[in-house]
């Protein structure tokens, strides 16, 4: 099965949970954003498959998985990944993590640290208040209905010349834009589009993101942690990477210059031999309980005043 991803699926709680596996060795757990799917990894999870037992599913309420009226929480989504490692007999993982994913992957990370050997954030969500407007716009009581709009025929006109609009501009927004009318395709039913909506409400409001990883960072410090960011990222604005590196300064931070949201999608290449030098480079974490214990009970020691400054910083040609 070595480089060949394959489509398989698990039944777990009742419900149908889509994923994709190939590979062998190490296991990486890819876990895609909102709205998104699986099929987001198309491009890097061959060439990961390479080196590494590979296993990108589709969360709850997302891509091929079932689409129940259910708990879409991070926490929820967290304990889904976990459910899915145990039924495929998979001890230890190391987590890849994209937007909201990133928000799930840290989740799963406060609370299984046994399962996690690292930690690889893309563009995550969690680190500041900011978002797109186009996804507090969906927040709304007829967030459902909106989307539902923009997949009539004179909507999806408008949708990208708006779009192509953005990209001639040079807007931040218009490097995604592509990606941004993918993910609405990928929302063809009313119950996707429901899905879509509760998951969005558990992390967005009107005034942005409700939901942060940064108040727990300091209980992953053990765990090697890379971020991932695209400097022209229009969804989750860049400056919130200034804000994780304050919270986690053990963590290594590769910005893209000239990307977006989605850097794995516009630079493979680049974004797997980031990723597969910061696994060659880092030792698994190891777990130790009664450390873990003792942080939980007297909180972080230092506070992100005092995290040095870009000592740990990168950016990769």
């Amino acid at each position: 099965m070595t480089g060949a991803i394959v489509e398989q699926s698990q039944v777990i709680h009742g419900y149908r949970r889509a994923y994709r596996i190939g590979g062998e060795g190490s296991a990486i757990l890819f876990i895609h954003g909102i709205g998104d799917s699986s099929r987001t990894w198309d491009d890097v999870l061959p060439l990961f498959a390479e080196n590494h037992l590979v296993i990108a599913p589709d969360l709850l309420g997302h891509g091929d998985s079932d689409k129940p009226r259910a708990d879409y929480s991070i926490g929820g989504f967290a304990n889904g990944m976990r459910d899915l490692l145990a039924v495929l007999d998979v001890e230890r993982v190391t987590l890849v993590g994209h937007s909201l994913g990133g928000g799930v992957a840290m989740q799963l990370a406060y609370q299984y640290p046994h399962l996690v050997e690292r930690i690889v954030l893309v563009s995550n969500g969690g680190s500041g208040r900011g978002v797109s407007t186009w996804l507090r716009l969906a927040t709304l009581p007829l967030g459902p209905e909106l989307l539902t709009l923009l997949r009539l025929p004179f909507s999806r006109t408008g949708l990208s010349i708006s779009l192509r609009l953005l990209r001639h501009l040079d807007h931040d927004l218009g490097v995604d834009a592509l990606d941004l009318a993918r993910i609405t395709d990928a929302l063809p039913d009313t119950r996707s589009r429901q899905a879509f909506a509760r998951t969005l409400r558990s992390v967005v409001d009107w005034h942005g993101q409700v939901v942060t990883m940064l108040d727990r960072s300091y209980l992953v410090e053990d765990i090697p942690t890379l971020m991932i960011w695209g400097d022209r990222d229009g969804i989750v604005p860049f400056r919130h990477a200034g804000q994780a590196r304050l919270a986690m300064p053990y963590a290594h931070l590769d910005v893209f210059h000239g990307a977006g949201h989605f850097p794995f999608r516009s630079d493979p290449e680049r974004f797997v031999r980031t990723v597969e030098q910061f696994v060659r480079s880092t030792d698994p974490a190891t777990w130790d309980r009664d450390a873990w214990q003792k942080r939980l009970r007297t909180g972080p020691e230092t506070g992100p005043e005092a995290a040095p400054e870009a000592s740990r910083h990168r950016t990769m040609p």
